[in-house]
């Protein structure tokens, strides 16, 4: 008997990460999801020939960026429950189907958080983890200002209904979209959940997001949406 799949769409996100997709393709659950495909960000290392060897449709960025893979998704996405997953190492397969089964009438997004309890930041070991401290102390903000619990607004290994996302207009650059999506929920009201997740060390390849440049950008994009208010 064939095990009926889910109705949603799981976006694989790539840029030049053929060595963690050789190490964690296998566990992402391809076969129990019905519309399964890549956002490559012109990857040069083979990336996308492997994808495609392995029966996964990829889109090519033009426009590059983690926001604009995210917008271009909601674009190709046939569901309205969306999840994206990176195959880095950093983000855990096994979560993948927990966090869009978190989607219903109760949830409106979901979040892979690092830092409840049972979850793991990979720069934990670290005698400074400053992303971390950084992190941590963008998400309190965004709770003290818009009313929110959360504890990890800033990772990328989310699911969120496509109408949401629509609706919440993300226009930030770069990794600043998921902080932005956030924000934006926790303003309009939206109901989050998080799962505790293990964010394991990079396999291979090369993180795009530097620490100072990247939190920068939040303080702007912070200062931004407080402006801003519900104008958006």
């Amino acid at each position: 008997m064939t095990e009926e799949k889910i109705n949603a769409s799981l976006v694989i996100l790539t840029k030049n990460e053929i060595t963690g997709l050789n190490a964690v393709f296998d566990k992402i659950p391809i076969n129990k999801i019905n519309d399964v495909f890549a956002i490559d960000g012109q990857s040069k290392d083979g990336s996308k020939e492997f994808m495609e060897k392995k029966g996964i449709i990829v889109h090519s960025q033009e426009k590059l960026g983690r926001a604009e893979a995210f917008r271009m998704a909601m674009d190709l996405a046939k569901h309205d429950k969306i999840v994206f997953f990176s195959p880095d190492g950093n983000e855990d397969a096994k979560d993948i189907i927990p966090l869009l089964s978190m989607l219903g009438d109760d949830c409106d997004m979901s979040i892979g958080s690092r830092f409840m309890g049972g979850g793991r930041s990979d720069d934990d070991d670290v005698p400074l983890p400053i992303r971390g401290f950084g992190n941590k102390g963008f998400t309190m903000i965004a709770n003290i200002l818009w009313g929110g619990n959360l504890t990890d607004s800033i990772n990328g290994f989310r699911a969120i209904k496509k109408q949401v996302f629509q609706d919440l207009k993300p226009d930030s650059e770069g990794f600043g979209i998921e902080y932005q999506l956030s924000i934006r929920a926790l303003k309009k009201g939206y109901k989050i959940k998080e799962i505790p997740t293990y964010e394991g060390d990079r396999i291979g390849g090369q993180s795009t997001a530097r620490t100072i440049p990247t939190g920068l950008y939040f303080i702007r994009l912070l200062l931004s949406e407080i402006i801003k208010g519900k104008r958006f």
